[in-house]
């Protein structure tokens, strides 16, 4: 497996990773440049481009270098991977930008302990999650 230049650290760096912690969660996508217009336009998130195969993308804290994951061009997406929950603040608003950006909201939103959320699927069919509190 090879990583983009920039996101591996040797481990005698100081580094912000915290131990057994989600750390980089990597989406596989049929379209990278559809992918990355989507998370863009519903979500705000950035981009380092490592060719036409790869985006990074960027830490919400501001380091351009920082990553928390990457876009990975594929021929197909496959199912049954891990769920990832975004948190938002303002859930239906979320929701209504989901289906704006062009994704499809596939379950909710709902109420569950603690909170409310819904499930959608971007362009190339990964299944997300947003969650907010009640």
């Amino acid at each position: 497996m090879s990583y983009p230049a920039g996101t591996m650290r040797s481990m005698s760096e100081s580094s912000p990773h915290r131990h057994h912690a989600i750390d980089y969660i990597e989406f596989t996508v049929t379209d990278l440049d559809q992918a990355k217009r989507f998370y863009a336009e519903a979500f705000g998130w950035q981009f380092n481009d490592y060719g036409p195969g790869y985006a990074g993308i960027r830490s919400p804290h501001g380091d351009a270098a920082a990553e928390v994951g990457g876009l990975r061009a594929d021929q197909e997406v496959r199912a049954g991977g891990p769920l990832v929950l975004l948190y938002s603040a303002d859930l239906d608003r979320s929701a209504q930008v989901v289906k704006d950006a062009g994704g499809q909201v596939v379950n909710g939103p709902y109420d569950f302990p603690g909170g409310r959320r819904f499930h959608f699927t971007d362009p190339s069919g990964n299944e997300l999650g947003v969650w907010s509190e009640l």
